[in-house]
C-alpha cells in the first residue's frame, strides 16, 4: 500500500481553501477499505487481473481489491499468506471486511474492471475470463449484484474510487470516465 498526497483547491465563500486528498494505492494481490472522505483508492495495471470497487453510500465505506489469479487451489499455502492474490479467497475476505465495517448487501454498489486478455491473445490460459467468472460466482453466492462493469477486451485499466462521492472511474488509453 502506497500513500500519496494530492492537493486540491476548493472555493468557498469567495476565498480559497486548500484540501489534502490522500491517494491510497492498492497493489496487485492487495485490497484497501476506507471511510475517509479525503481519500481516493486506486489500483493500476488491471490487465487479466480483476478489480472490484465496492461502496456503501449509507455508511460511506468502500474499497478496492486487485486479484491476480482465479483459484486458490493452485497454491493453498500462498492463499493463506496472501488471500487477495486469488479471486475466490480474496473477494470472500474483502466482502467480510466490508461487512465488519458496517457495509450492507442492500446498499452495496459493486463495480468490476479488468479481466482482459492482454498477454493471452490466443486464449490459451484465459486468466482474465476465469477471474471474471470466479468474481461473479462469489458475488452471486453472496446474493450481491454487479451495478456496472468494464471488463474483457485487450485493455489495461486503472480503477479509482473517490471516497468523498463514491464515484468509481476507469482510466484506459488516456481517457478517464465514470463507470
Amino acid at each position: 500500500m502506497c500513500y500519496n498526497r494530492v492537493s486540491l483547491l476548493k472555493k468557498k465563500e469567495n476565498h480559497v481553501k486548500k484540501r489534502e486528498i490522500m491517494l491510497k494505492i492498492v497493489g496487485i494481490s492487495d485490497m484497501f477499505i476506507s471511510d475517509d472522505p479525503m481519500e481516493t483508492v486506486v489500483t493500476y495495471s488491471l490487465g487479466s487481473c480483476v478489480g472490484l470497487s465496492i461502496y456503501d453510500p449509507v455508511v460511506k465505506v468502500g474499497g478496492i481489491i486487485h486479484c491476480m489469479l482465479p483459484l486458490s487451489k493452485i497454491d493453498k499455502e500462498k492463499a493463506k499468506i496472501k488471500p487477495y492474490m486469488f479471486t475466490d479467497t480474496g473477494v470472500t475476505y474483502f466482502l467480510q471486511e466490508l461487512f465488519n465495517r458496517g457495509v450492507t448487501k442492500k446498499n452495496m454498489i459493486v463495480k468490476v474492471a479488468g479481466c482482459s486478455s492482454l498477454l493471452d491473445a490466443k486464449g490459451t490460459f484465459k486468466i482474465g475470463e476465469r477471474n471474471y467468472t470466479v468474481a461473479r460466482k462469489v458475488l452471486w453466492k453472496n446474493q450481491i449484484l454487479i451495478a456496472t462493469e468494464h471488463v474483457k477486451g485487450n485493455l489495461s485499466r486503472t480503477l479509482s474510487l473517490y471516497m468523498e462521492t463514491g464515484v468509481t472511474t476507469i482510466k484506459s488509453s488516456g481517457k478517464e470516465f465514470e463507470i
